[in-house]
This record gives structure tokens, sequence and C-alpha cells, in this order.
């Protein structure tokens, strides 16, 4: 199962969310639904009060809600409660709120953009362009980034045909790629940088840019003349 985590704005206020490729649906953070509909101090309280509630009236919808990892406010990976968009929707009708229909709106949005996106790569790059225009980077850098994303893409589409797997494989090859053109792997890139959370590529130079779009490329051409069988 491959695990893509994200965080989603409703409302100047960030949901945790997990996409599972297999099944095609979304998983929303609870607490961080019920922080937004009820505005609790606590909002893991409130759901333990509520789920605990749910449940003794023999609520279907809490018995099936999953248990995921999730990033906690300390960093930290923590089992969290989560439910899919439908476990939501009933979720929601047990939560008093003024936001429940706005929020209702805004989950069906996040739901139907992820499948747009899945039949049409292209809508992705229109919606990075337009976040990247309006965090204020230029047009050239912009131009620069899209293209490092396309270019990472077939790379990693080429290590996927290898039968490599995503996480330790991926990581490895790509601090040995980055090594090369810059010196540093990707961790001491980032913290030469500065950065923690922040995604590395988003705070590369023009120049960066270029020569980890260099370094990928070639690779990528290496690796379809040599065929190579397995990871090491």
């Amino acid at each position: 199962m491959k695990k893509e985590n994200a965080v989603k704005i409703f409302e100047h206020k960030q949901v945790r969310t997990h996409w599972d490729e297999d099944l095609e649906k979304w998983y929303f953070a609870i607490v961080d639904v019920i922080a937004i509909l009820s505005d609790s101090s606590n909002p893991q309280v409130y759901w333990r009060v509520l789920k605990k509630r749910l449940l003794a009236e023999g609520n279907e919808t809490v018995t099936n809600c999953n248990g995921l990892k999730m990033q906690a406010a300390d960093g930290k990976m923590r089992l969290i409660d989560v439910a899919d968009t439908e476990q939501l929707f009933r979720l929601i009708q047990s939560i008093p709120s003024p936001k429940a229909e706005p929020f209702k709106v805004w989950l069906a949005q996040v739901a139907s953009e992820r499948l747009d996106e899945m039949q049409d790569p292209e809508i992705t790059i229109d919606r990075a362009l337009e976040q990247y225009m309006q965090l204020g980077y230029s047009e050239n850098w912009i131009n620069q980034r899209l293209k490092s994303i396309e270019i990472r893409k077939e790379l990693t589409d080429e290590w996927k045909k290898r039968g490599l797997k995503e996480g330790i494989q991926f990581a490895t090859l790509t601090d040995i790629i980055t090594k090369a053109w810059s010196g540093n792997t990707t961790k001491e890139n980032k913290i030469l940088k500065g950065l923690k959370k922040e995604n590395l590529r988003d705070n590369m130079t023009n120049t960066e840019l270029i020569l980890s779009m260099l370094a990928e490329a070639s690779t990528k051409d290496i690796s379809q003349t040599e065929n190579p069988e397995t990871f090491e």
C-alpha cells in the first residue's frame, strides 16, 4: 500500500490527510476535523467523549474508523483515528456546527480534485504553478521547478520499472545522486539551508535545480542503457 500524507487547508486550519492509492480514497484525521467544526479547546477529549457515545449507540461508522500514523505537533509519528470521506460525512451529523455545510462542500472538493488529478496529471502541474505564484516565486524559478518535477517523475517511473520500492531504496539512490552534484546528501543540504520539514527543492536556487535535473535525467538515461536488474 502506497502512503501519501499531506496537509489540507480549510479556512486557514490544517487537516492531516492520507491518500490510499490501492483503495483510491482519502483518510482524514478526525481530531483535526473536530477542532474545526467544534472550536473545542481540546478536540482529543471531545472526540473521546463523542466516540464513546456513538459506540454506546452502536454506531457502525465509529466501529469502522481506522487508525493511521500521522505526524503530530511534536514532529513524531503517532497513531490517530482517521475516517474516509463517507465516514466523515456521517460523523459530521453528530457534531452541531454552523461550519458543517461548508466543510461538506470542501470535503467533496478535496476528493474530487484528487480523482481529477489521477485522470489528468496536467491538473497537478497547473495547481502547483498557481501555488508557487501565490508564494511569490519568480516565473523563471517556477518554470525550472515544474521541469524538475517532470524529470523526477520520469526517473521514479524508471526505478519502478526496475522493481525498486519507494521509501528507503528511493531515498538511498536520491542521496547518491544529490551527493554527486552537490557534494552533500539530501539531509546535509537541508541542514545547510536551515530547513526542517520544508521541501528541499522548493528552497533550491535556479542553478541547484538545473544541476539536480541534469543529474536525475542522466541517471534515468544510464538506467535505460544499462538495464540494472537489482537495487544493488
